[in-house]
């Protein structure tokens, strides 16, 4: 069941060096568009602060003068600074927008790609939610952070400047009067910037807490239904889960109603307080209408820069949070790596041994122990064995999926350590217990292997295992688009479809892991009628139940607790009379078999 967890939340610095080094090593590349959006960024800011100035010209050099000719040139400044002010923002949005987006591209490329490079033991261990996760949310952050924040605290900063410089210029006495709520607006923003990132915090989490529940309730719909969970699993969301990231978010949203509208009070003071003052001639210098008129205004933009840069900080929390997930994944080396002398493999005849090989997943408990084993080219090799004996273990190992701890393993009498895993496997099959197919037709699922198949081999590939049948009955035969985990095939079809994939890629080493325990006897008798003409001139390794698969095996290894206990062909293995004659036994009387063996 879906927990809260601490780490689902934005954790750590606000500002990490080293990070913020290697986010800016993505903007390097676009260095003079970034200058373009800084320089626009100093535009824009010089036309919102020549606003107010504008206003004052017009009032006490137009207005009161009765100066109709310079009210009009006033008037049209002021429209042009307004238009200037939108292109330039214009600009630099757009600009930041499109260096946001070709990073967010590159960082998701490299994402990809390194993921597609991690052994299926780094997967072992991780969550598929946290790693897409990191990919489509914590990139998403940077980009928010590349697009808007960089640009945006340094036109903060830089208004900031430039009105605090105008005031003092246009009366000192009077400006640094006004700042005399600074101290409270800076207290209320460290006191948001510390209440904000807690709040913000416990709202990832539940919204963390929330994926994690409905990904869940959806993967195991089927469970539930079945156990009529219906009820309680929604009373549970409403009660717990939806209730805790109501609560978070309801939480955010009053800080948010107390924050903002604070800071527009204190400033609506500030501007009470230069009225007052000016308008009063309390410090003996009287202000004319105009620049009263200024004063107000600049004030008014005085405090929205310091709005947004308090937002600003969870920005950066949030983007060094998952700048560090980012690259912890991207610093994650690959378990299997080839040597640097590693050499293409040349086509394979089939011949694999393994010699004293050990092996353990988490380096300690051992899964394989001291495995001596010769299979010859175009030997069909069954792996029998309980549960945990290791079977799934070898044929990992024949594809160099893992590396043993100790011995060798070897294909052609060529280490496989020795030899790139692309060519390597771009002459192995696989066809699992469960066949996965990607989204797209049945066409491109059985053309996987081999992407430049014509609809000839495709058609014949499928005649081959007795899929072709099944498939023109489809409401658009060959074109027939693949619902989401094949929900709109069978498990059968979906398995010869698997079956079909393998025969069109013509591997040389072919693996069959549970390949027909998950389909209706009617089904695996077409398969089996297919699997001699699969098998042909090629080096298979079966993991099967099913006794018709194999007894027709060149060679039966029975594995008990990761050692091979038994070796040869099925009758010769009977004829011992042990592990493998039970095994046999107790399949038969499974399947509902009465051979007598004794």
């Amino acid at each position: 069941m879906t927990r809260l967890r601490p780490s689902e939340g934005v954790e750590g610095k606000a500002y990490d060096p080293v990070i913020a080094r290697r986010l800016m090593g993505y903007l390097a590349p676009y260095r003079h568009r970034v200058v373009l959006a800084l320089a626009l960024m100093v535009v824009s800011s010089l036309m919102g602060l020549a606003g107010p100035y504008l206003i004052r010209l017009a009032i006490d050099r137009g207005i009161r003068a009765a100066n109709v000719t310079l009210l009009g040139w006033v008037t049209l400044a002021f429209v042009a600074s307004r238009l200037l002010n939108w292109a330039a923002m214009y600009g630099r949005i757009n600009t930041m927008a499109q260096v946001g987006q070709e990073i967010i591209y590159k960082v998701r490329g490299e994402l990809f790609n390194h993921l597609q490079g991690l052994a299926l033991g780094f997967f072992a261990r991780q969550e598929v939610g946290r790693l897409i996760s990191r990919l489509i949310s914590d990139v998403g952050v940077m980009r928010e952070m590349i697009t808007w924040a960089i640009v945006a605290v340094a036109n903060d900063l830089l208004t900031l400047g430039g009105i605090v410089l105008v005031l003092l210029s246009m009366n000192a006495r009077l400006a640094l009067l006004t700042m005399l709520v600074l101290p409270v607006m800076g207290g209320l923003a460290n006191l948001w910037r510390v209440r904000a990132r807690e709040s913000y915090r416990a709202v990832r989490r539940a919204i963390g807490a929330v994926n994690a529940e409905l990904q869940e309730n959806i993967a195991g719909v089927q469970v539930v239904q079945a156990f009529a969970r219906e009820s309680f699993n929604a009373r549970r969301f409403a009660e717990e889960i939806n209730r805790q990231n109501l609560e978070a978010n309801l939480q955010a949203a009053r800080l948010a109603a107390l924050f903002f509208p604070s800071v527009d009070f204190i400033g609506s003071l500030a501007v009470g307080l230069v009225v007052w003052v000016g308008g009063t001639a309390l410090l003996g210098e009287p202000l004319t209408a105009g620049e009263l008129v200024a004063f107000v205004l600049y004030i008014e933009q005085f405090f929205n820069p310091i709005r947004d840069l308090s937002q600003r900080y969870n920005t950066f929390q949030a983007t060094m949070a998952a700048g560090e997930r980012i690259f912890e994944l991207l610093d994650t080396k690959p378990e299997i790596e080839d040597a640097p002398d590693a050499v293409e493999m040349p086509p394979i005849r089939g011949e694999v041994r393994f010699e004293d090989v050990w092996f353990s997943y988490d380096g300690e408990t051992p899964v394989l122990r001291g495995i001596n084993l010769e299979v010859e080219a175009g030997q069909t090799v069954a792996l029998v064995g309980p549960t945990g004996a290791g079977k799934s273990t070898i044929v990992r190992l024949v594809a160099r999926f893992y590396d043993p701890q100790r011995g060798r393993v070897l294909v052609d009498g060529r280490d496989l350590r020795r030899v790139t895993q692309a060519s390597l496997r771009s002459q192995m099959g696989f066809v699992l217990q469960e066949p996965f197919l990607f989204s797209g037709t049945v066409r491109e699922n059985i053309a996987y292997g081999r992407l430049g198949a014509d609809d000839a081999a495709i058609e014949a590939a499928a005649r081959a295992v007795g899929a072709h049948d099944f498939i023109v009955r489809l409401p658009e035969g060959y074109e027939t688009v693949i619902e989401e985990g094949g929900a709109n095939l069978s498990v059968g079809q979906r398995q010869l479809l698997s079956f079909a994939r393998a025969l069109l890629a013509d591997p040389r080493i072919l693996i069959l892991d549970e390949a027909t325990s998950s389909v209706d006897p009617q089904t695996e008798r077409q398969i089996q009628r297919a699997l001699g003409r699969l098998l042909e001139g090629r080096t298979a390794f079966v993991i099967a139940h099913r006794l018709s698969t194999i007894v027709r095996a060149d060679k039966i290894v029975v594995l008990e607790e990761g050692r091979i206990v038994e070796e040869g062909t099925h009758e010769t293995l009977l004829a011992l009379r042990g592990r493998y004659w039970r095994l046999y036994r107790r399949y038969a009387q499974e399947m509902g078999e009465t051979r007598s063996n004794e």
